[in-house]
């Protein structure tokens, strides 16, 4: 059972409604999105229909959801979510576009990417400073040096983070830093990372488990909600499946379905999925068309040199087909792209000045 409080609803109303629950020997927990607060019911349903819980004063509803994700679904929020990330927003509408360096090498190379991904119409700055990798002898990122050096270029550009967090005990000192926190696919089911990140007060991108279904990307979701944070962005980045071909399979399905089941932001990963600079492209243009909310691309000055996932990061000559890609193609779904950036110039105009 989910309680939706009223925009008016005040803290004193929220306390009133949570110690009501609780004495009547249930949990709630309190959940705060842009756009309002819900409450969410653990207990005996039965029993909170005795509370008559529409009659307190600052709730709006009472739902019943029969989905295991009670926060998370479209049976308690009809209306899909927008999620606002330092002001940027990823929702119904628009088509938002996150790039930057898969990893923070250097200052000049994360600044360099920066001004590639803003020139090609991204509003958002992706950049790993905490790097889980396969090999433990792989690079696995600059830690807090990297999560300094992305301060850095959000101040010289204005673009808001989006950086990863892998480790419960490292949520406090990312979101010090960061904008938004991303969960990656190796923690897509580390319940307690979930947790910190839905305390953090920080927006959260979570992308699905390689080896996850739907149902248990909601419910990943949902470990987030329950701990006080509703603005999730769902990333379909690709699931490991028998193909070879490609590093990832890209389940397009999953996008509308995820935004059919749940009231969140989806948007696609078109680097980590196709794996390869040449599939990108093609799978942003197939994310547009399915109705994403977003893509977040990986770009770099130099990807032969690169010290993570080169081979997929795209370069200047590839960045002018980016914008025109989401300059032209999200009117034609019924979207805008998300234009605001540091300099004052729309992504048409940047898109305008690469081509």
């Amino acid at each position: 059972m989910v309680i939706v409080m009223a925009p008016e609803a005040n803290d004193a109303d929220i306390a009133a409604v949570v110690s009501l629950v609780e004495t009547a020997g249930g949990d709630a927990f309190v959940s705060r999105g842009v756009e309002r607060t819900i409450i969410g019911l653990v207990g005996d349903v039965q029993q909170f229909g005795t509370l008559n819980l529409r009659s307190l004063r600052g709730v709006s509803d009472v739902v019943r959801i029969s989905a295991p994700y009670k926060l998370v679904s479209r049976e308690n929020h009809r209306e899909r979510s927008v999620v606002r990330v330092g002001g940027v927003p990823i929702g119904p509408g628009t088509m938002t576009l996150i790039a930057g360096p898969c990893a923070v090498e250097t200052p000049e190379q994360t600044l360099a990417a920066a001004r590639m991904a803003q020139a090609a119409g991204a509003t958002l700055l992706r950049g790993g400073a905490f790097k889980p990798r396969t090999s433990p002898y792989a690079f696995q990122g600059l830690g807090e040096a990297g999560l300094r050096i992305l301060a850095d270029v959000r101040a010289e550009t204005g673009m808001p983070v989006v950086t990863e967090v892998v480790d419960a005990a490292d949520v406090e000192l990312v979101a010090s830093y960061a904008d938004m926190l991303q969960i990656g696919t190796r923690n897509a089911q580390n319940f307690a990372l979930l947790q910190a990140a839905g305390e953090s007060g920080k927006p959260v991108m979570l992308k699905r488990g390689m080896n996850g279904t739907i149902e248990e990307w909601l419910m990943a979701a949902e470990y987030v909600a329950q701990r006080g944070n509703l603005d999730i962005v769902l990333c379909e980045r690709g699931i490991r499946t028998f193909e070879k071909a490609t590093r990832n399979t890209l389940d397009i399905s999953a996008v509308p379905v995820a935004q059919r089941l749940g009231h969140l932001p989806v948007i696609v990963d078109p680097s980590h999925s196709g794996g390869s600079r040449d599939l990108v492209l093609p799978l942003t243009r197939a994310a547009i068309a399915i109705g994403a909310d977003g893509v977040i691309i990986d770009v770099h000055p130099h990807p032969e040199t690169a010290l993570c996932d080169g081979p997929q990061a795209l370069v200047d000559g590839d960045l002018v087909e980016l914008a025109r890609v989401v300059r032209d193609l999200p009117p034609m779904v019924g979207r805008t792209l998300t234009t605001t950036t540091a300099a004052g110039a729309t992504a048409a105009e940047a898109g305008a000045v690469l081509a």
